[in-house]
């Protein structure tokens, strides 16, 4: 089962006096871009969060949010006592360490206090922390939910994707039909080009005419074309069935499939071919927006 990188999930959980709510959203990326955001108290609980989600997840951008309100909080905002004591005790180090060396200080102000990181909370954050053993069992609760998600909406970009490959077949079978329609047509071509020349041309060697009268045959031949485009669809279907973390080789293989495409027009000499090359580029195009999608 293939997953989608976009995804969301809040799971909430609560201790005595405190509640807390953890959400994640995730949108596709080329890689695992995890950004956490917590409270300014939590000091270091981002990358215990992190740290969790990187066991599980392999490819998107991931926004988690953590927050918490404290039972019967203010709504203006308030010290947070425990954070001005250590930056307090810091200071008194400092001070200390600068009297010891005969270092003079500058003395630091209420106001300095109070534009230090952390020190002025909203009053439903300020007192009691929440607990982190429970809030990483709500974290992983949310991951769970958050990977359920994805695996939905895998489900639905798989087959999107495999009705895109039928499609896909449906017009390289047209192609392969049309390509052999028009061999005798080519054939005659080249023959009536060659005793024109021939006619034409005085002192031309024969067999050198030939000769490159033959390469432009071969230019023109897509039948390399077409069977790549069955192999391509051939592996696509393989990667969908095998599942996991197969959205980068499923993106090669799209601009591989286009690549085909391309060839396929420029080498159709027909109205009706290459009408059917643009169909599969477009068609190939509205796969790889969706493959972009793909863990």
């Amino acid at each position: 089962m293939v997953h989608s990188m976009t995804g969301f999930a809040s799971e909430s959980g609560s201790a005595p006096g405190i509640a807390w709510t953890l959400e994640m959203r995730g949108v596709n990326a080329k890689g695992l871009d995890i950004r956490v955001r917590a409270p300014d108290r939590m000091v270091g609980f981002d990358q215990k969060l992190k740290t969790l989600f990187q066991k599980s997840l392999t490819r998107g951008n991931i926004n988690v949010t953590l927050r918490y309100e404290v039972d019967g909080g203010s709504s203006g905002a308030q010290v947070d006592q425990i954070a001005l004591d250590g930056y307090l005790k810091a200071a008194k180090a400092v001070e200390d360490q600068a009297a010891k060396l005969g270092v003079t200080l500058r003395a630091s102000s209420a106001t300095d206090m109070l534009s230090l990181r952390g020190v002025m909370v909203a009053g439903d954050e300020a007192g009691a922390l929440p607990p982190e053993a429970e809030v990483l069992k709500t974290a992983a609760d949310a991951m769970l939910a958050f990977i359920k998600m994805r695996q939905t909406e895998g489900t639905a970009l798989h087959a999107v994707l495999e009705t895109s490959l039928g499609q896909v077949t449906t017009l390289v079978q047209e192609a392969a039909k049309l390509a052999e329609a028009r061999k005798d047509q080519v054939a005659a071509t080249l023959r009536d080009n060659l005793a024109r020349v021939l006619d034409n041309s005085d002192g031309a060697d024969p067999d050198r005419v030939a000769q490159e009268l033959a390469m432009l045959a071969v230019k023109a031949d897509v039948t390399e074309e077409i069977d790549r485009l069955n192999a391509h669809v051939d592996a696509a279907r393989a990667l969908l069935a095998e599942g996991g973390a197969v959205g980068r080789k499923l993106d090669f293989l799209m601009q591989e499939f286009n690549r085909e495409a391309n060839t396929l027009c420029s080498k159709s000499g027909s109205t009706e071919l290459t009408r059917v090359g643009l169909d599969l580029k477009a068609l190939i195009d509205q796969m790889r927006e969706q493959v972009q999608n793909v863990e």
